[in-house]
């Protein structure tokens, strides 16, 4: 397993290598954004440029953004349409996205809803006049209610990196002062993040991991393990799962969410 870069606190660590996991998300991704060939999209909080590279072997038009530059400096996609910036200030003209990926981003920027009001900027407008919806936004971030905080955590002024059991369950004051490095959230906080700011919720679900560490560590046990948790997310258990994954759509302003 590859050891925690330098930015691992503050901006997580991005997918070094593409597994089963990723691609599971990918499918979501497709699913959900309805991506076609004609689409225009953007994979905001890039990494290095994994969902970028397969998401253009769907539609050729695919842009990232990422506040790290060496990550985009070491991206596994072309560098023609990727860009530096913050998620808050998204350089880019109002409605000129079809699609925005939003994957585990959200969790570690400074104002999330500044973010969430810039990723709904920068989608396309609905068209009544030909029928047409607005364009979508595939958000991915941590549950408050999974018993692992995958992120670590500040302990004695160190940085731990690594899952921490149960983190996520100890009053919001004290996770706060163990982890000041990330966000998890609830059902309604996320979804409150978008109210009001021309957009809709298409879904709302909570998802299981892709668990390749224990696969490649424990082989058919950890198979067993990753098929009967992401079982799970047909029930109502799926709530305990690791990561939310909501869909919302660009609206008119009086048809918002207040």
């Amino acid at each position: 397993m590859k050891a925690p870069s330098s930015h691992a606190a503050l901006r997580g660590e991005p997918s070094y290598v593409w597994r089963t996991g990723q691609e599971r998300r990918l499918r979501m991704m497709l699913a959900a954004g309805v991506v076609d060939t004609g689409s225009r999209v953007l994979v905001d909080g890039c990494g290095l440029g994994w969902y970028v590279r397969k998401l253009r072997q769907f539609c050729a038009d695919v842009h990232g953004l990422d506040i790290e530059f060496s990550r985009l400096a070491n991206s596994v996609a072309a560098r023609d349409r990727l860009l530096c910036a913050r998620t808050e200030w998204l350089p880019y003209a109002d409605g000129c996205f079809d699609v925005v990926i939003s994957h585990e981003v959200l969790e570690h920027v400074w104002d999330d809803a500044a973010a969430a009001r810039e990723i709904v900027r920068v989608l396309r407008p609905p068209d009544e006049t030909c029928g047409n919806p607005g364009g979508r936004a595939v958000i991915f971030v941590p549950n408050r209610l999974h018993p692992m905080e995958t992120h670590g955590m500040y302990w004695r002024g160190r940085y731990r990196f690594g899952n921490i059991p149960l983190l996520n369950y100890v009053p919001s004051v004290l996770r706060a002062r163990l982890a000041p490095h990330v966000r998890a959230y609830m059902h309604a906080e996320l979804e409150a993040l978008f109210s009001g700011v021309q957009a809709r919720v298409i879904s709302h679900t909570v998802i299981f991991g892709g668990y390749d560490n224990i696969i490649a560590r424990w082989g058919r046990f950890g198979e067993w393990l990753r098929n009967s948790l992401q079982l799970l997310e047909h029930t109502p258990l799926r709530w305990l799962g690791l990561s939310h994954l909501l869909v919302v759509e660009k609206v008119e302003p009086a048809r918002a969410l207040r």
